[in-house]
């Protein structure tokens, strides 16, 4: 993706990284994707000048791309390897999308709205990223017999989640956001697929700002 550099990018992407570092990001490889994605390039251009900052911003649809270090706990949460098939449910700007791509094998991603899943798809594109495909779907109501190695989803779901844990393989995990014990508290759940088909869930850190998942489809909002 071609663009001009603005005045002082490489100081705020470089103070981008030393927050997400102290903000406890420790994965190498994910460290590595933030610091080869620019933010900024999956943003609506008027916010291009904060990207850099660890908040969300508006990114049309009525949706909100996550503060990136919130994002980046979801993702380590997958414990993603080279290999890994990953289902992402909430394509949103595609940002999420750029930086697991740069930790798998292959990323499958669903956006229920579709001005968003084809801005998502021309970014990626742009990028150079190959191993992703980015599909107007609704997840809740999607008709496969698919499974992947992980499956991340950019919303709160209610326990235990059976129309998304199908798409979960033996030996995978599912991510998602939950609602905590208070309700403005949100926490990261982790759902493992034993060989044996038996599923175990563990909740994580704390994230927040996560909207439930909708079912439907949408052109543009």
């Amino acid at each position: 993706m071609n663009r001009l550099p603005r005045a002082g990018e490489a100081e705020e992407r470089a103070q981008f990284m030393l927050r997400m570092r102290a903000r406890g990001v420790s994965d190498v490889r994910l460290l590595r994707a933030m610091e080869l994605t620019p933010r900024a390039l999956f943003m609506p251009q008027r916010y291009a000048d904060i990207s850099a900052r660890d908040i969300a911003l508006p990114i049309g649809c009525g949706q909100t791309s996550p503060p990136p270090s919130m994002l980046a706990s979801m993702i380590e949460a997958l414990r993603l390897d080279e290999e890994s098939t990953v289902l992402e449910i909430g394509t949103g700007s595609g940002y999420a999308a750029a930086l697991i791509a740069q930790m798998c094998g292959e990323v499958t991603s669903l956006e229920r709205c579709q001005s968003l899943a084809v801005e998502a798809q021309s970014r990626l594109s742009a990028f150079g990223l190959k191993r992703i495909g980015v599909h107007y779907a609704d997840a809740l109501s999607l008709s496969t017999s698919r499974v992947f190695d992980r499956v991340i989803v950019h919303a709160l779901v209610e326990p235990p989640a059976e129309r998304l844990t199908r798409f979960v393989a033996p030996g995978g995990a599912l991510v998602a956001a939950i609602t905590g014990e208070a309700p403005s508290e949100q926490r990261i759940l982790r759902v493992t697929r034993e060989g044996n088909g038996a599923l175990q869930a563990s909740v994580r850190g704390v994230v927040r700002t996560f909207m439930p998942l909708v079912e439907g489809l949408a052109r543009a909002l």
